[in-house]
């Protein structure tokens, strides 16, 4: 048996006040808000699950974080589906990042303040098509150094918002696909397919290094998780009147 799916385009039935109905859990497909961490998402659906089933405890988690500035598919996972949140991670996402040429960030996005600029002038839609390929395939990426990555059981962020140096050591990821959406000079649109673990805000870093130029992720919309696609999730307050 599959998870009970709740989604735009995906609400099988009616939803039973009985969680024991769903042996295999729930799944929520949801379209982060913008702002909001993936945490912020978990606890919201648990306090309206709660109220739903009549529970105290009930498990919730999510299935890949989604950073605050992005949104887009986030699975949630209910009762016994917490259980696939791992699997369910490991499936290839999809992005369409806007990435912004001409200066750097610490967090390599707009949550922080931009702290260099570059000359961006000399870039042009074929330098890009033509170090695309560079990009592609399995390559070794470092993560941020604002980022849930943990080091020493401790995460990377914690080090940073202390002002303390760490070392980012690189994780083996898979680049799928990349197709340029737009090329309006200084921002790029581009579409990329990739494996688990994969940071979008160094592939912008990186892309901005490969160019002679700096670059920072400008905006961010997880187009897809696996089977899952955007088209198909459901916002918060929709969710909200459903369980209503």
């Amino acid at each position: 048996m599959n998870p009970f799916i709740i989604g735009k385009s995906l609400i099988e039935g009616a939803l039973s006040k009985d969680l024991s109905q769903y042996p295999q859990g729930i799944v929520v497909v949801i379209d982060k808000p913008y702002g909001w961490t993936s945490a912020d998402a978990v606890r919201k659906i648990k306090f309206m699950t709660q109220r739903w089933f009549g529970l105290k405890n009930i498990k919730v988690g999510h299935a890949g974080t989604l950073d605050p500035l992005a949104t887009g598919i986030l699975l949630i996972c209910i009762g016994k589906a917490t259980k696939m949140a791992d699997t369910l991670q490991s499936q290839k996402k999809e992005y369409i990042a806007e990435i912004t040429f001409g200066a750097t960030t610490p967090s390599y996005d707009l949550e922080k303040e931009i702290d260099a600029t570059y000359p961006f002038e000399h870039i042009t839609r074929k330098s890009i098509e033509d170090i695309l390929p560079v990009m592609s395939g399995e390559i070794d990426q470092i993560p941020p150094v604002f980022s849930a990555k943990l080091i020493n059981g401790k995460r990377a962020y914690e080090y940073a918002r202390e002002g303390k140096e760490t070392e980012m050591k690189p994780s083996r990821i898979s680049i799928y696909g990349l197709e340029i959406v737009s090329w309006n000079s200084p921002v790029l649109r581009i579409a990329i397919s990739c494996s688990k673990g994969t940071y979008i805000r160094s592939f912008a870093r990186d892309i901005g290094l490969e160019l002679n130029s700096g670059a920072h992720l400008s905006g961010l919309v997880r187009s897809a998780s696996g089977d899952f696609r955007v088209e198909d999730a459901i916002n918060i307050d929709n969710l909200k009147l459903f369980l209503e």
